[in-house]
């Protein structure tokens, strides 16, 4: 078993690196501050071929695989989680299925740009009565000869103000299952609301969005109908995967700076990291974010290889997540009242890492979806 980086992964990592040390850290305590969307970020990260890592080089992406995209995700968390969000979401959910499905008008208008980072796109799943209970979705789009009619509340969905299109899950009047429909965000009918004010990653904007009676072709529908449910379930794995990537990432950037804090802190004569107190916590925090690593990279092993990877995927997101948590919390501990002033970015890696226990779906959820793969 081969645990070292290839040439153009090693290569990725450090051009991700270099990015994020001097376009994204400098300014990334400002993001959160002013709660301002990266949008000039994102479309650099775009640049870089962020978003086409996943895809194939003949749709226009660089085929480069899940580990790279890893190792580029993990950069970006580092440097800012509300850059990082927003760029997962655009990556994965916001256009996954317009290459799956989009025709070749879809193709050109919207996946294309969204690629290079032009265009931004937006994933409409959750609704105010319907969070892990997706088979609650009260979103009905009404089945036409020449078109679809679709009517619904979404909330929580990510760069919406931002957005140049929606993909929308939604049931329809003739089928019980989920459907999935790409909403061109100037179309009549669509309406984008407030806001939702929230504790971390506060750059990524995240909005409520109401369709009234919106038309649309009949070429708009992504894949057939009912069939939502099954297309997720295809990428829920990289969802869970990039999930814990994110949680990685800042977890990195809080043990980081714990660390030069403990080196550099003197207090009754000496460096505080020469205290066995400190060094228990950062020998924890290292055998946690170690053990994070190696099965995020071994369950993106299996995702470039098409193994079997679902359980792997709950796992890594269900221990990345807390672990991340966990490593922020003792970061916050290591600088003690700095850990708590707001000049200091460990307060912000604290409440951002807060976002990796429910995206990607619920650690409580995640263990239930554990136990059922081990038979129980």
């Amino acid at each position: 078993m081969d645990f070292e980086l290839n040439d153009i992964q090693k290569e990725i990592q450090q051009t991700f690196r270099k990015f994020v040390n001097e376009k994204v850290k400098p300014v990334a305590a400002e993001i959160d501050e002013k709660k301002e969307y990266p949008l000039q970020l994102l479309k650099e990260v775009g640049k870089l071929g962020f978003f086409g890592m996943r895809y194939p080089e003949d749709a226009g992406g660089s085929d480069a695989g899940i580990i790279s995209y890893c190792l580029a995700m993990i950069e970006l968390a580092r440097g800012s989680m509300s850059l990082a969000a927003p760029c997962m979401m655009q990556s994965l959910m916001g256009i996954y299925f317009l290459h799956r499905d989009g025709d070749e008008e879809i193709r050109d208008k919207y996946f294309t740009p969204a690629l290079e980072g032009k265009k931004i796109g937006g994933i409409c799943m959750t609704e105010p009565d319907a969070g892990s209970d997706l088979m609650a979705l009260k979103t009905m789009t009404k089945v036409y000869d020449d078109r679809y009619v679709l009517s619904g509340q979404k909330t929580w969905v990510t760069s919406a103000p931002y957005a140049d299109f929606f993909t929308v899950f939604s049931r329809t009047d003739n089928h019980d299952k989920l459907s999935i429909f790409l909403v061109p965000a100037d179309s009549k009918g669509v309406h984008v609301g407030k806001s939702i004010d929230k504790l971390g990653v506060r750059g990524s904007i995240t909005s409520e969005v109401a369709f009234d009676e919106v038309e649309l072709p009949l070429n708009y529908l992504l894949g057939g109908i009912g069939e939502g449910t099954k297309g997720l379930i295809e990428i829920l794995a990289e969802i869970r995967v990039m999930t814990a990537a994110l949680a990685i990432g800042v977890a990195t950037a809080a043990y980081e700076d714990a660390i030069e804090y403990a080196k550099t802190r003197v207090q009754f004569g000496k460096p505080i990291g020469k205290f066995q107190a400190i060094k228990m916590k950062a020998a924890d925090m290292a055998v946690q974010l170690e053990t994070a690593k190696h099965l995020l990279f071994y369950t993106a092993w299996l995702c470039d290889n098409d193994l079997p990877r679902q359980k792997e995927a709950a796992m890594v997101k269900l221990y990345a997540s807390e672990a991340a948590n966990s490593i922020c919390d003792e970061a916050s501990r290591i600088l003690a009242s700095y850990g708590y002033a707001m000049e200091y970015p460990v307060q912000r890696y604290w409440r951002d890492a807060r976002f990796t226990l429910i995206g990607g779906g619920t650690n409580e959820i995640l263990k239930i979806n554990i136990a059922r793969e081990l038979g129980l």
